[in-house]
């Protein structure tokens, strides 16, 4: 458990925690930096703070491609990684400079569920 509950990522993650116990991991995480502002995990496996960094380039190459591909007006909303056993969604804020990070078993967790909870807390960070 890395957070403080005084904080607005803290809180994010606490409320995310009681809103979906089975999660496997969650971070708040800086967009540009790959900081994980707060972080908690399920998994003795599953490290939140190195996904935290990997999925921050994640983001930003995508932002790329989407300025490649000149879309303008478009912004990413979420992303949605399917694994074999997990499910990892990447919801960003509306101002784009952070996100939830979330690992979730497909098997616990309903992906609009999770999906739904992600969308209610990012509105925290803004």
């Amino acid at each position: 458990m890395a957070y403080s509950a005084t904080s607005a990522a803290g809180k994010a993650v606490q409320d995310i925690i009681s809103d979906l116990p089975s999660l496997l991991a969650v971070a708040v995480v800086d967009a540009t930096s790959g900081m994980a502002l707060a972080s908690h995990s399920n998994s003795p496996t599953l490290n939140p703070e190195t996904a935290a960094a990997y999925n921050a380039e994640v983001v930003k190459q995508k932002q790329k491609a989407m300025s490649a591909l000149k879309l303008q007006g478009e912004k990413i909303e979420d992303i949605l990684i399917s694994l074999s056993n997990q499910l990892h969604l990447i919801k960003l804020s509306d101002n784009g400079t952070k996100f939830i990070y979330l690992a979730v078993n497909p098997r616990d967790t309903n992906l609009a569920i999770a999906r739904e909870v992600l969308r209610t807390h990012v509105e925290q960070l803004n």
